[in-house]
């Protein structure tokens, strides 16, 4: 690896690190809080309001305090500060969740990924994905709209019969029903239903019309967060402040679209089609309404300004149903929250597996993650796949390797003649180099013939980085010291490893041309990137460590190949 090559290298290597940073400042920027702003539409009259296909949702009521009771509806005042913390909650536990129901709306107001802890050290902590903690709020919500404000949403207390449901060894389903009764015959049952080894659960709302009236009105599935704090420190140490945290949308046309929460006030997106889904995203893990593919909804955003720290909520609200007196409507929607599993998100809904972004290297990643996948099904360890992949890419690009350390070989055999012609012409530069570059054209050297493989290199390594970034898969995946494959390496071995690696090739490699302090920089080049890798994820630097070992065996073999017919030469 010539000089040119190495600094080329470094070049790339912090253009990306700006890069990254940039992305961990601008693309999960969040919105300041603002005043409140008065609701223009609650301010009409039923027959003053538009008439749509599709509703506008009803006012988002702060937890913290006291919902009105609509016309003609006996609903019950909301318990004190913080209701959906201090009131009654009605716990399911599966064999992969742990979720609590808020009887206030019927609302998902926490969830925990029993087979996800914290972290490694905390190995019996489950993941908490939904909380009703003010600071950390992530709540699944649904209920009804309609004109007269007759039916209950997600404001309204619910009766239930248990407070505990488990799921049996012997079942494959747990159902959790709450009911509401109306004054006026209106009857409403809502039921959330916990399936065996599966992260989605299933939801309905079944209305019951005992009434003389007729019912007219319309479903609504809302999530509704508050945005994502990060710590302080280096970005690639805390990678969730590089991967997107914020709203996302899904249909069949415009495919996938990312809201970020600064948009909401500004930008509120609104947009209604036939399937799809609307989900909030966040580092490896995510939550997603799922309406009937069958039906149009319209899905909304709106940012909710009556509280601090700010609440999104991002919406899906179905076409409006007519239900006759004395018969009955049940509306049916899936709620997937869970890891971003890349085999199984497609399966849940389609285009759900676009929630992992690798951003602009997609077209690498997708394919490395594809390999990586199919070669740890046969390892059964990441660390092993991702040493397996690297071999592949190297035989892959064997040709390229095997071109870059040939003519690597020849320079060396040409540095006492560049040496001599450096001591001839001294300090004039000029006539130097036009010599050196008559050596090289009289014995057929290309002193750059050292870049265009670590030019290929390069989108390689950083679609592999946010692989082991994006890859739930890779989370809390152990290789020999190391515990966890997507946080730095604790003992710095790797970043030590690949140091020395570097270290063996730089004593293998021509310094020509060089003088003492480019020298001095380029023998410091190995701390440098020691020092850089011991911040990057265990995985990555496994991976480069891995590469540099290949390489240098490579360059050892061939460059024994060159002297072996150098020797039958002469």
């Amino acid at each position: 690896m010539n000089t040119r090559t190495l600094l080329l290298l470094m070049l790339v290597f912090l253009g990306f690190m700006m890069y990254v940073e940039w992305q961990s400042q601008f693309n999960n920027q969040v919105p300041q809080p603002v005043e409140p702003l008065p609701d223009r539409q609650s301010a009409l009259s039923p027959a003053e309001q538009p008439q749509m296909d599709v509703p506008d949702l009803p006012d988002l009521v702060d937890p913290s305090t006291s919902a009105a009771p609509g016309p003609g509806a006996q609903r019950t005042e909301l318990p004190p500060t913080p209701a959906m913390v201090a009131g009654t909650r009605i716990e399911v536990i599966t064999d992969r969740l742990v979720a609590y129901i808020n009887p206030v709306g019927g609302a998902l107001v926490d969830l925990r990924l029993r087979k996800y802890p914290v972290s490694v050290d905390q190995p019996d902590e489950p993941f908490r994905l939904l909380s009703a903690d003010q600071d950390e709020w992530f709540v699944a919500q649904a209920g009804l709209v309609d004109a007269e404000s007759m039916a209950p949403n997600h404001t309204d207390e619910f009766s239930y019969d248990r407070t505990f449901y488990e799921l049996a060894p012997a079942a494959e389903t747990v159902e959790v029903p709450l009911t509401w009764r109306g004054p006026g015959g209106l009857e409403v049952v809502q039921t959330w239903i916990f399936r065996r080894d599966t992260y989605v659960v299933e939801h309905r709302i079944q209305i019951n019309n005992a009434s003389a009236e007729t019912w007219r009105g319309s479903r609504y599935l809302q999530l509704q967060r508050t945005p994502k704090v990060f710590g302080g420190g280096m970005t690639f140490t805390n990678p969730e402040r590089i991967s997107y945290n914020g709203a996302a949308v899904f249909d069949p046309i415009e495919k996938f679209r990312k809201l970020p929460f600064d948009k909401f006030e500004e930008e509120p997106f609104q947009a209604s089609y036939e399937g799809g889904w609307a989900g909030m995203v966040q580092h490896y893990f995510l939550a997603s309404w799922i309406p009937d593919s069958n039906q149009t909804h319209r899905y909304t955003t709106r940012q909710v300004d009556t509280v601090v720290p700010n609440r999104f909520a991002l919406s899906a609200t179905s076409g409006q149903v007519l239900v006759e007196p004395g018969s009955s409507h049940e509306f049916s929607a899936e709620l997937f929250a869970g890891p971003k599993q890349q085999r199984r998100l497609d399966d849940v809904a389609p285009g759900l597996s676009l929630t992992v972004d690798y951003g602009m290297f997609t077209i690498f990643s997708k394919p490395l993650f594809w390999l990586l996948d199919h070669i740890h099904s046969l390892v059964r360890n990441w660390g092993v796949a991702i040493i397996l992949l690297t071999l592949l890419i190297k035989l892959a690009f064997y040709k390229l390797t095997q071109a870059q350390f040939r003519s690597m070989g020849k320079m060396r055999k040409l540095q006492p003649r560049i040496q001599q012609l450096k001591e001839r012409y001294g300090d004039d530069r000029q006539k130097f180099g036009q010599a050196m570059m008559d050596i090289y054209k009289k014995e057929k050297v290309n002193p750059l013939g050292g870049c265009l493989p670590i030019l290929v290199q390069i989108p390689i390594f950083i679609a592999l980085y946010w692989v082991l970034l994006e890859s739930v898969e890779l989370r809390q995946a152990g290789f020999l010291w190391v515990p966890d494959l997507s946080r730095p390496d604790p003992y710095f071995i790797l970043p030590v490893i690949n140091g020395a690696f570097m270290i063996i090739t730089q004593r293998l490699t021509p310094m020509m041309g060089m003088d003492p302090m480019q020298r001095k920089v380029m023998q410091w080049l190995p701390v440098v990137f020691a020092v850089l890798f011991a911040f990057f994820p265990a995985g990555l630097v496994l991976y480069w460590a891995a590469n540099s070992g290949i390489s240098l065996a490579q360059q050892w073999i061939i460059l024994r190949q060159l002297d072996a017919e150098e020797a039958r030469k002469t």
